[in-house]
């Protein structure tokens, strides 16, 4: 299920808007692509970022895979939790398995993300391909 309440990048990240603030991570289709995540490479918090950037690495018993900023700001916190709890990724990702919360540089960005209709169709898209 793709919670509806999420906006969603191509490359398989989630925003959750909080006012001028966006928690973002990777989608449940991401991870379940990747597979047991063992190790993230997060961003320093007061990093800058634009959308599209690479921000940091998600490392699985599979592959490494890099993680994109789908909005533009600062980075204002990290999932601390995540450098001892990985796994956490695999088994709450749109919840306690978030990665970073970046203070918006244009809140109105989130907008031309994809809703969850949208990237539902986007994932069915990519399965014909």
């Amino acid at each position: 299920m793709i919670p509806a309440d999420l906006r969603y990048h191509k490359e398989h990240e989630w925003v959750r808007l909080s006012g001028k603030q966006a928690t973002v991570g990777i989608s449940h289709f991401a991870q379940d692509a990747l597979g047991d995540i063992v190790f993230l490479d997060l961003p320093k918090v007061g990093t800058s970022v634009k959308t599209g950037q690479q921000i940091g690495e998600v490392e699985s018993t599979k592959t490494t895979s890099t993680i994109y900023t789908p909005v533009s700001g600062t980075i204002v916190q990290i999932n601390a939790d995540l450098k001892d709890q990985p796994e956490v990724v695999n088994a709450d990702p749109y919840g306690k398995g978030w990665i970073v919360v970046i203070d918006l540089a244009d809140p109105k960005e989130v907008d031309e993300l994809m809703t969850a209709a949208q990237y539902d169709a986007f994932l069915a898209s990519q399965k014909k391909g």
